[in-house]
């Protein structure tokens, strides 16, 4: 059984291959100048296999046990490749779904690589507004998150701004923003900044004021200073509470950029996938979405790689 789960993605792979090349492409689509589809899938099956072989073979050299046996992601990549070979049928091949809609994947994943250019430098636009807005909504929400489950006076003054400012969707703060900021940019950084900054501070100061008091009073005993209670015994107790503050923050955040894009900017991811949707350009418009999904999911997997590493000593006690 495990021999044919290791074959499956090589199967679906042959068959997706030999229905792109010999059955022909519906008269009503327009053609592309190359199968794109075939080249992507014949180089993600290598890639698949290669870098499985490739990390089975570290492991034996470094005597590690995998965590996964080989070929773990075997029946889920042939199920990917099944699903992508059926929506190139009911498109270019047999044209039953809307023609305008629903593009080739050849044009689609052709996009990608005939606007390299353009979508390269709406990537590095994105991601420039999206440091400064997270960057900036993480370290407000972090230290006030800190005053707040320290201080009870910080917390009077603070917590009742927060419980009416925080449920705002930061989207509805934009007709304000225009006004106050005289660029665009600074407004959409503002925006994202928002969209972090709830979540960092209300996790923040929960999982601070949720440290137990007798690690601060073992602290106090032992002639800690406040600055090391902070820093040394509650920040890092509250850690897996922050990090939880930081993924909704940075989640918020994309979908703040999405919206934070269509305020006047010249570029930028969510501006071309918009910009793409007037034209009509749908295979941009899938492309622009795919685009997205990679990137956040490098995004997302950094920082969970991140976490794993930060919150090494609670691994296994808490899953989320």
């Amino acid at each position: 059984m495990k021999k044919i789960n290791a074959l499956l993605p090589l199967i679906s792979a042959a068959a997706a291959v030999a229905v792109a090349f010999a059955v022909p492409d519906s008269s009503l689509h327009q053609k592309s100048a190359h199968p794109y589809f075939a080249y992507l899938i014949i180089i993600v099956t290598v890639i698949y296999y290669a870098g499985a072989l490739i990390g089975n073979a570290v492991n034996k050299k470094k005597k590690k046990k995998p965590e996964n046996p080989l070929f773990y992601r075997a029946l889920f990549l042939a199920g990917v490749i099944l699903f992508f070979n059926i929506l190139n049928i009911l498109t270019v091949k047999t044209a039953l779904l809307p023609v305008l809609y629903f593009p080739a994947l050849d044009r689609v994943f052709g996009t990608l690589v005939e606007d390299r250019e353009l979508i390269g430098k709406c990537i590095a636009f994105s991601m420039q507004l999206l440091f400064k807005g997270v960057f900036g909504g993480l370290i407000i929400g972090f230290f006030m998150g800190i005053a707040v489950g320290f201080s009870k006076t910080a917390a009077y003054w603070i917590n009742p701004v927060i419980r009416v400012l925080g449920p705002i969707p930061s989207t509805a703060w934009i007709p304000i923003l225009l006004v106050v900021f005289a660029k665009a940019s600074s407004a959409s950084a503002f925006i994202i900044g928002i969209s972090v900054w709830f979540p960092t501070v209300v996790l923040t100061s929960s999982g601070i004021s949720n440290v137990k008091n007798s690690y601060f009073e073992v602290s106090s005993t032992l002639g800690a200073k406040n600055i090391h209670k902070i820093f040394k015994i509650g920040v890092p107790a509250a850690m897996p509470s922050i990090f939880l503050g930081l993924f909704n923050g940075i989640c918020g955040s994309f979908v703040a950029l999405m919206t934070a894009e269509m305020i006047g900017a010249k570029y930028g991811i969510g501006w071309y996938v918009n910009w793409q949707k007037e034209m009509m350009a749908y295979s941009n418009v899938y492309a622009g979405l795919i685009v997205i999904a990679a990137l956040f999911y490098l995004i997302i997997t950094i920082l969970f790689k991140i976490r794993d590493r930060v919150l090494g000593w609670q691994k296994g006690v808490i899953k989320w």
